[in-house]
C-alpha cells in the first residue's frame, strides 16, 4: 500500500482527519497541552510538529563514535567498553529531557516520565545501540535516537503526554535480543552461558551493564502492562529505496530458530584411507549446506534457511574431519512455517547419513517467536507519514527485531526508513540524513496520536 506524494515530499493540505485533530484541539484547549506561548502558536499553524532534525543527525553522528573502526563503521559489540560508554552518554540525554534512566536486572537502559493520567499504562517506544562486529552506523541507532528526539521535542515543547512514556535501549540485541526477550519471559538459562562477540558469556555481560543474571524473571512484564510499543529502524533491506518509498509500515516480523548441527564421520588418513571408505563429516556437511538451501528455495512461502558458521575437527590438510560443527537458521512469518522446513530437511537427511555413513545431531539454542504488528497501529502510522506527505508501504520484516518480543504482551507498531542499496550489518550501511529526520517525524506523530486514543 502506497500514500500519496513522492519521496521526502510535504502535502500542504489537511486531510478530513486533520481538521478534525485541529478543530478538537482548538476547542479543547490542545487537549490540556502546556506549551510555552511561541511553540503554542507553532502547533496552531502546523498539525504535524516536526522533530530537530540538525540536533537529531548531530547525535546520530556522536553515537557512531562510540565503538568507531578504520572501516567507517562500529564494533560496539553488547557488553563491549564502547556499549557501556555509549550507554553513559544516552543516559545523560535522557535525563536533559526529563526522563529518570536505570538499568533494569537484565542490562536494559530505560527511563521513564510520568503522564497526566497515572491510570494509564505506559507507551514505550526505543531500539538497541549494540551492532555486530564490524557493522554499520544505523541498524538500531535511528530508531534509538529517534526516541531520544521525540523524548527532547516534547520536552521543548513542555508537552506532558497523557500516558507515562517509558524509553528502552535493550540489551543484546544483535546477540539474542536478550534485554526485550528478558521482559517478555522468553530467555532460557542455557542462554546465559553463552559466549558474545564481546568475549564475555551473556551472563558476564549482563553485570557489566548493571542488570543482575540471577534476577531475569522479576523484569517480566504482564499482558496489558503496555498501551504500546513503537520501534523505528532501518528497513535492512532494497525495497523501499529502489521503489523510492518513504516509510514501510511493517506487517509483521519473521519467527527464528537456530540449531547447533554436528556431524560425526571418522577421522583418518587423508592419503592413505582409500575414497569408497570413508566416512568424511565435511561431505556430509556440504551435502546437508545443499539440502538446506534447495529445501528452502523449493518450499512454497517467503522462509529462507542458513548455514553460517562451520567448524571442521581436526581441522588440518591431511586429516580426514570427523567432525564438523555448524549452525542451522531458519526464518519464516510463523513458526509453523519454521517448523514445516526443518521436518522437511530431516525427512531428507536420511539419504545423506545414509550414503556418506555420518551422524547428524541437532541442538536447538535460540527462538525468536514470529509477531504480527498490531493493525491499527498500522494504520496510525499510515495517516502519520501521509500528513507528512510521505509515500507508504507495507511489508514484513525479514530481519527479526526488539518489538518481536514485545509483541508477546503488548500491542506493537514498526517504521521502517529506507538502506541506501539496501546494504546493512556492514560499514557501508546509510540511510540519508533526511530519511532519518522523515521516520523520527513519523514516530512523533504516531505517538501523539496513540497518547490520544
Amino acid at each position: 500500500m502506497e500514500g500519496e506524494g513522492g519521496r521526502g515530499s510535504r502535502s500542504t493540505l489537511l486531510s478530513d482527519m486533520d481538521r478534525q485533530h485541529f478543530n478538537r484541539l482548538a476547542t479543547t484547549g490542545l487537549m490540556g497541552l502546556n506549551l510555552r506561548p511561541q511553540i503554542w502558536l507553532d502547533l496552531l499553524s502546523d498539525q504535524n510538529p516536526e522533530v530537530n532534525g540538525r540536533r537529531l543527525n548531530q547525535r546520530m553522528s556522536r553515537l557512531a563514535s562510540f565503538g568507531a573502526n578504520a572501516a567507517g563503521g562500529i564494533d560496539r559489540v553488547a557488553f563491549s567498553d564502547a556499549n557501556i560508554e555509549a550507554l553513559d552518554w544516552i543516559t545523560g540525554l535522557l535525563v536533559e529531557s526529563g526522563f529518570s534512566p536505570s538499568i533494569d536486572f537484565a542490562g536494559n537502559l530505560i527511563a521513564r516520565k510520568p503522564g497526566s493520567g497515572s491510570e494509564l499504562p505506559p507507551i514505550m517506544l526505543g531500539s538497541h545501540i549494540d551492532s555486530v562486529p564490524g557493522g554499520g552506523n544505523y541498524d538500531g541507532q535511528v530508531g534509538s535516537m529517534g526516541a531520544l528526539e521525540v523524548a527532547a521535542s516534547l520536552a521543548d515543547a513542555a508537552h506532558t503526554t497523557r500516558h507515562s512514556l517509558e524509553i528502552l535501549i535493550f540489551s543484546n540485541e544483535e546477540g539474542g535480543k536478550t534485554g526485550s526477550r528478558a521482559l517478555a519471559g522468553e530467555v532460557e538459562g542455557f542462554e546465559l552461558d553463552i559466549v558474545t562477540a564481546s568475549g564475555f558469556t551473556i551472563a558476564d555481560g549482563i553485570q557489566r551493564l548493571g542488570g543482575n543474571p540471577n534476577r531475569l524473571t522479576e523484569v517480566r512484564r504482564t499482558d496489558g502492562s503496555a498501551e504500546a510499543f513503537l520501534e523505528l529502524h532501518i528497513e535492512q533491506g532494497a525495497v523501499l529505496d529502489t521503489d523510492e518509498i518513504d516509510v514501510g509500515v511493517v506487517e509483521g516480523i519473521v519467527g527464528i530458530m537456530r540449531w547447533t548441527v554436528t556431524v560425526d564421520g571418522s577421522t583418518n588418513h587423508a592419503g592413505t584411507t582409500p575414497m569408497d571408505r570413508r566416512a568424511d563429516a565435511m561431505v556430509g556437511a556440504a551435502r546437508f549446506i545443499d539440502l538446506v538451501h534447495t529445501t528452502a528455495r523449493r518450499m512454497p512461502g517467503q522462509q529462507v534457511a542458513t548455514v553460517g558458521r562451520l567448524e571442521a575437527e581436526p581441522g588440518v590438510p591431511n586429516v580426514i574431519p570427523g567432525r564438523v560443527t555448524m549452525t542451522l537458521e531458519i526464518r519464516d512469518l510463523s513458526m509453523a512455517g519454521i517448523e514445516r522446513v526443518y521436518n522437511e530437511i530431516n525427512r531428507n537427511l536420511v539419504r545423506i547419513t545414509e550414503e556418506t555413513e555420518t551422524r547428524f545431531s541437532f541442538q536447538r539454542f535460540y527462538t525468536s517467536r514470529a509477531a504480527p504488528t498490531a493493525p491499527w497501529i498500522r494504520e496510525i502510522i499510515e495517516t502519520s507519514a501521509r500528513g507528512l506527505g510521505l509515500s507508504t508501504r507495507r511489508m514484513p520484516s525479514g530481519a527479526g527485531h526488539d518489538a518481536q518480543s514485545i509483541a508477546l504482551f503488548a500491542p506493537v507498531g514498526m517504521i521502517f526508513v529506507p538502506s541506501v542499496a539496501g546494504i546493512s550489518h556492514a560499514p557501508d550501511e546509510n540511510t540519508s540524513p533526511q530519511d532519518v529526520i522523515n521516520g523520527v517525524n513519523v514516530l512523533l506523530q504516531t505517538l501523539l496520536e496513540l497518547d490520544e486514543r
